[in-house]
């Protein structure tokens, strides 16, 4: 089997903006090839020394001419390339993998672009791109080279004055390429262009030597080949006065964002991949975080954001210190865990939001992926028809009311998702809710346990009603009673629980 060409872009000369692509490649290449010039020196091998790993073949690609004058430059230099293409095909054929380094991007001004031509059509071939010496240049200038509807022109030095200059005067921005003994004609353009006083001069970007300053005070006789005439856009070299006064600007943005507000989120069951986009993004932009301790962990710090945690029993009080931190123009997230609408901090905002003196405070609320529908997807789909949600919780309802909703959804046929069956303070009520249902369900009734599904203690239990174990349940469990036409198969060994969509005869 032939090998594969690699035409690895290597960047502007910093080792470390080498890409990690590029560096794996040229670590594992059978044969390593790159271009110099007579006096033996390459740049190219240079930035990727620290990835080579020293036993492999080198193939020097010695350019014939350079900067001499010769008769025939273009016959010499298609010469070399055909010579050195049939070098790199002998590696190829025998089945050898060939890097062919390249500084900044391999098709861009770059060398490989002429083994390319000569050797793609015959082997396999692919391009590893690398970070162009006009984005180093711009880096290094810390200068933003276009901004909105600008236009950048890429311009090689080569071109005759006046053309240079003609694309100068119709461009809003450029950057000249291959400078060294083009310098004075490339500057000369600038000035004819009208342009020479925003034109800015980078010398071998990125690398150990490089230099900047203002193209009109560059002296000739010093600059490199690798260098680079750079004229940013008027807009993107322009600094709004908004940005100058950076203090007023702050204020602004205030004023603009609105008064505050507080959003509730739900994070889902587990971590960030369980966060939809909206959260993420309410999140992202806050002020302030308010919730359970538990609850806010689950959020990654930010140093720019306040977070006030609290107990798991004082939501009353988290409300309303959330509804004034808005009040006072912070944006206000507060944190629950799964859907903040499913027994979670939603209501709790929005009845305390309902007093007079919080009415003018926006409350927005985001959805979240509730833990039912995470046990469910877990086992397959229990919840496929009607179910119900009950918390097994007597601190804000009475039991009896409890085990009044238990029996009737018992006796309506619904399956049954079941939050907050057990604590410390109430370790019966797992058995009791049990033994309400089996009044009115069959012992065989598949029931699902979930615990913190997506986390880390993830734990599935598949059973039945008869054969629950309340000690297989604590607070982090989410229980699911199956309808009389729930039904468990199993697949590959794994036990599916699905309850059907049609029902009855």
């Amino acid at each position: 089997m032939a090998g594969t060409l690699y035409g690895v872009g290597l960047g502007p000369g910093d080792p470390e903006l080498v890409t990690i692509k590029a560096a794996r490649l040229i670590g594992a290449a059978d044969v390593v090839a790159y271009h110099s010039a007579r006096h033996g020196r390459s740049i190219a091998r240079g930035i990727a020394e620290p990835y080579l790993r020293g036993d492999q073949i080198e193939e020097q690609l010695v350019y014939p001419v350079t900067t001499e004058t010769v008769d025939d430059y273009q016959r010499a230099i298609d010469v070399f390339y055909a010579e050195a293409a049939e070098r790199l095909a002998v590696h190829l054929a025998a089945g050898r993998d060939v890097v062919l380094l390249a500084e900044g991007d391999p098709l861009f001004y770059g060398s490989y672009m002429h083994m390319h031509k000569r050797l793609s059509g015959r082997f396999r071939a692919e391009v590893v791109p690398g970070v162009t010496s006009v984005s180093g240049a711009a880096a290094a200038l810390g200068q933003p080279l276009v901004e909105r509807d600008e236009i950048l022109t890429v311009l090689p030095g080569t071109l005759p004055r006046e053309v240079l200059a003609e694309r100068l005067r119709a461009t809003d921005s450029a950057a000249v390429m291959k400078l060294g003994r083009t310098f004075g004609n490339v500057r000369g353009a600038f000035a004819d262009a009208g342009k020479l006083d925003r034109a800015q001069f980078v010398e071998r970007a990125t690398m150990a030597g490089q230099r900047t300053g203002a193209l009109a005070d560059v002296d000739p006789e010093s600059v490199p080949y690798f260098s680079l005439a750079i004229l940013p856009g008027e807009v993107a070299a322009s600094v709004p006065e908004e940005v100058l006064d950076a203090p007023r600007a702050a204020e602004e943005a205030v004023r603009l964002r609105g008064s505050g507000g507080v959003t509730v989120v739900g994070t889902g069951p587990a971590g960030r991949d369980w966060l939809t986009p909206q959260t993420a993004a309410a999140l992202a932009a806050a002020d302030d975080l308010v919730g359970y301790g538990p609850y806010l962990d689950r959020v990654p710090p930010n140093p720019r954001q306040t977070r006030h945690a609290s107990d798991n029993r004082v939501e009353a009080d988290r409300a309303a210190h959330a509804l004034d931190l808005a009040a006072s123009g912070r944006e206000v997230v507060v944190v629950s865990a799964g859907d903040p609408g499913v027994f979670a901090m939603a209501t709790a905002v929005l009845e305390v939001a309902s007093q007079p003196k919080y009415l003018e405070v926006p409350v927005l609320v985001l959805p979240g992926l509730t833990a039912a529908q995470a046990v469910a997807a877990s086992v397959g789909a229990p919840l496929g028809h009607d179910f119900a949600m009950i918390s097994l919780s007597d601190r804000l309802k009475p039991w009896e009311t409890v085990v009044d909703r238990l029996v009737h959804a018992a006796l309506a046929d619904l399956a049954i998702a079941i939050y907050n069956p057990r604590s410390k303070a109430r370790p019966w009520q797992v058995g009791a809710a049990r033994d309400a249902l089996l009044e009115h369900r069959a012992p065989e009734t598949p029931v699902v346990l979930g615990r913190d599904v997506g986390g880390a203690g993830e734990r599935i239990t598949v059973t039945t009603l008869g054969e629950l174990d309340p000690e297989l349940v604590d607070m982090r469990t989410l229980v699911i009673i199956g309808s009389s036409t729930t039904r468990v198969v199993v697949r590959g060994g794994v036990p599916t629980v699905f309850t059907p969509r049609h029902y009855g005869g």
